[in-house]
């Protein structure tokens, strides 16, 4: 049986289910795969990363091995996973998942992904490796506040909508000036031609009280599961820093910082600085949430379920069959 998505008069090749943070994205996503025969396709720039499974919320054992997932633990932390490089891993994925006669269901929260397999990408220039070396050296050296003034120097548009601390961002604005000599402000918004248009569910809790409440929730399940064993074992890797965009990551940046502040790996976290590690991440995961919310009201045409309803899974399923169209065919 192929599964193919019809809306209009159009035939789509995937489904997206996007959300915020402790929205109930992997539950719902589990209950369609009880229902149709889907594979799913990762969609959260933080679940890329080995080794950070606690707080990432990444999918049980379990729940990996009883449908097939994608995308998920294949980036070492100390490297960065870009946009383009999920849109043509995601596409690869999407056609193999397709030639097997199953239904690709896209499943995250960074919007951006999702934005960037829709819509297309910028038009940007391909990272060099030896630019970007250099860059990080200077950082190393002069701290990224000065990097951030000198970006401010030659693209004052990007730099009024960075951080002085964002080295992710800061470093890729600098080396794409270095590489072409123009601003990234000048380039964003060309995009190129690799888009691909599939329906998007998007799960939006009524009440924010309700998704402030499992992000806390969730949060102390975190630390109860081992969060601070976990981020521990990081950190006694060696190769690893705070600067890095998985230890960006909400959640382990906050206890990235209280780990600091007690001087000593080998000395426990006071109750103190656990429950300073638990505020920090909850209102980091607040803001996210916060962002999330804000990029899916910009996404026309996304068909909105209650994630905060009584009746959330038959809710879902019952989009997912006002789009799915099953037409049999010879697909063993």
């Amino acid at each position: 049986m192929v599964i193919q998505v019809q809306k209009s008069n159009h035939t789509y090749n995937a489904i997206g289910l996007a959300g915020p943070t402790a929205s109930g994205k992997t539950a719902i996503a589990l209950e369609i795969a009880k229902h149709w025969p889907i594979e799913i396709i990762n969609v959260d720039s933080a679940l890329v990363y080995k080794g950070m499974d606690i707080g990432t919320a990444k999918p049980s054992k379990q729940e990996l091995h009883s449908v097939a997932h994608h995308l998920i633990n294949i980036r070492e932390p100390t490297n960065a996973y870009s946009a383009a490089e999920f849109v043509k891993a995601a596409s690869q994925c999407i056609q193999q998942i397709q030639s097997r006669g199953r239904l690709p269901l896209l499943v995250g929260g960074t919007m951006l992904y999702f934005k960037a397999l829709r819509d297309g990408l910028d038009d940007l220039p391909v990272a060099d490796p030896q630019v970007r070396m250099r860059i990080e050296n200077e950082a190393k050296q002069k701290g990224w506040p000065v990097m951030h003034a000198q970006l401010a120097s030659i693209d004052p548009v990007t730099a009024e909508r960075l951080p002085p601390h964002d080295a992710q961002r800061i470093s890729r604005a600098l080396e794409v000036f270095e590489i072409i000599g123009q601003p990234l402000s000048s380039l964003l918004g060309r995009t190129n031609k690799t888009s691909m248009g599939f329906p998007l569910i998007s799960l939006e809790p009524q009440s924010r009280a309700w998704l402030h409440q499992r992000i806390e929730q969730r949060f102390t399940q975190m630390l109860r599961d081992g969060l601070i064993a976990e981020l521990h074992q990081l950190r006694q890797r060696g190769d690893l820093h705070p600067d890095l965009p998985s230890m960006r990551c909400v959640g382990y940046r906050q206890g990235w910082q209280v780990m600091d502040e007690n001087l000593n790996d080998d000395i426990p976290l006071s109750p103190e600085q656990i429950r300073k590690w638990y505020e920090l991440g909850v209102i980091a995961s607040r803001q996210l949430a916060k962002r999330q919310l804000t990029w899916l009201k910009s996404m026309t045409h996304r068909h909105i379920v209650d994630s905060d309803g009584p009746k959330v899974i038959e809710q879902a399923l019952k989009t997912i069959d006002n789009l799915i169209h099953t037409q049999r065919s010879n697909v063993k």
